[in-house]
């Protein structure tokens, strides 16, 4: 797709007199060429704002203003332009192209110098849930940056398996490894060429990958409203299985190798409690490589049943997975200890009474002098907004944190936690307390969860 040559002459004059622009980094707008050509196709199919293309959302303010049509704040417009251009997509059906747009939204973008963060869009909402829920990386170099591209790969994962996309395609908005701060020439460790259809960050190998196979999976467990028209399984790019299969495959081969190494009860509660809720209805069809999911993940651990540990741990965990044995109606649900009642023990659950206590009042005076800048960062369980049929979990406040609901707590709380600094005014405190109540509820279920998160948060 040829870019209009507004845009090629704009960023032409930029980088012919970089004496202009004091220290800029050097551009790299064009090193995902593939994704920028993508989404400027989505985007001319409608452009009532008459964004002139969509390389000009991956520019430094000054220079993105001069192509943003109609929108005023420069800051926007790569959001303005992922929304229009996933609107296009949706309205025709086109799980690539909405794809596509997501990961524009989460391309870093260019900025003054090496080692300084890229300014969040305040002024305008995203019209689509899923585009609000992104924002786009941030120069590697940056403080922080290492930690906050991978949430922002994370939540693309999860929103890419929403739409029905391939939630490896999350580590396409990777970006570069960091360039040395101070570096005068600004040049940083990036590529800027148009030419390079296929991206020059992904043909010079120059892209460092956010996400591991095994953390695409976490990141993706618990999401329910996945499309049947993925293409490509996560542990098998070639496949012709359905993405829901394709997760559950990869969650228990992930969830197998720990209980391989670890054995019994440890690989049941670490395993496969982790995968179950997505194999639950997908292990006995094929996967990936024609073999069935529990093969696949038997063949790295636990739940091939190798050892006599193993399964028997297998056993305890697929039984803490189950939504039920969760809730209290079995007595080794989540603990894997016969001798101790899951049902409402948030101590029970997490394994181990005196650590839970302990890590909750910790997180809790952590959160003693957190400013929240006015914003509820609680999350609540029940019945969902989004027309989810069963109990789940969804920020409490939808307007500032505008997420769909979750079966599994990690993927509201890490949301809420990346998106707090960019929403609302808070203080490190806040966002210490933030990971705190993550950590407390990790592993919990239901309104345990939820009450152990809003607990250590401390509001």
């Amino acid at each position: 797709m040829k870019h209009s040559v507004f845009a090629l002459a704009l960023i032409g004059a930029v980088a012919a007199r970089p004496a202009l622009m004091k220290k800029r980094e050097v551009p790299q707008e064009h090193a995902h060429e593939n994704i920028v050509a993508a989404v400027n196709t989505a985007l001319q199919l409608n452009n009532p704002d008459n964004i002139q293309d969509a390389v000009f959302g991956l520019l430094g303010a000054a220079a993105g203003i001069k192509g943003a049509g109609k929108i005023a704040d420069a800051d926007c417009l790569q959001q303005a332009t992922a929304d229009q251009a996933f609107t296009n997509a949706k309205a025709a059906g086109d799980v690539a192209g909405m794809t596509n747009a997501l990961i524009f939204r989460a391309l870093e973008r260019n900025t003054g110098s090496v080692g300084l963060a890229s300014v969040p869009c305040k002024s305008i909402k995203a019209v689509n849930p899923e585009i609000a829920a992104l924002q786009q990386h941030q120069d590697p170099a940056s403080a922080g940056a290492a930690a906050l591209n991978k949430k922002i790969a994370s939540e693309l994962a999860r929103q890419i398996a929403t739409v029905g996309g391939d939630p490896a395609l999350a580590n396409e908005a990777s970006t570069f490894a960091p360039g040395d701060i101070g570096d005068k020439t600004g040049a940083g460790k990036t590529c800027d060429t148009a030419t390079d259809k296929a991206g020059c960050i992904n043909t010079l190998k120059l892209r460092v990958d956010d996400l591991t196979k095994a953390e695409i999976a976490t990141a993706v467990a618990g999401v329910s409203q996945v499309g049947s028209n993925a293409t490509s399984a996560i542990a098998n790019g070639t496949a012709n299985a359905n993405l829901g299969q394709a997760c559950a495959n990869l969650n228990g081969a992930a969830a197998g190798k720990k209980g391989g190494k670890k054995g019994g009860k440890k690989g049941g509660k670490k395993g496969a409690a982790a995968g179950n809720t997505q194999t639950a209805a997908g292990n006995a069809t094929q996967a990936a490589t024609g073999k069935s999911n529990q093969a696949a993940a038997g063949k790295k651990g636990a739940a091939a049943g190798k050892a006599k540990g193993a399964a028997g741990g297998g056993k305890k965990g697929a039984a803490a997975g189950n939504t039920q044995a969760a809730a209290g109606n079995s007595t080794q649900a989540a603990t894997g200890n016969s001798n101790q009642a899951a049902a409402g023990n948030t101590q029970a659950a997490a394994g181990n009474t005196q650590a839970a206590a302990g890590n909750t009042q910790a997180a809790a005076g952590n959160a003693a002098a957190a400013d929240f800048g006015g914003c509820d960062a609680t999350i609540k369980f029940g019945t969902p907004s989004d027309g989810r049929k069963e109990d789940a979990f969804e920020p409490t406040d939808l307007a500032t944190f505008n997420h769909g609901s979750a079966l599994n707590i990690a993927v509201i709380s890490d949301f809420v936690c990346s998106q707090l600094a960019n929403k609302c005014t808070v203080n490190a405190a806040a966002e210490t307390a933030c990971d705190n109540a993550e950590a407390a509820s990790k592993g919990l279920k239901g309104q345990a969860a939820a009450d152990a998160f809003n607990s250590a948060l401390g509001q």
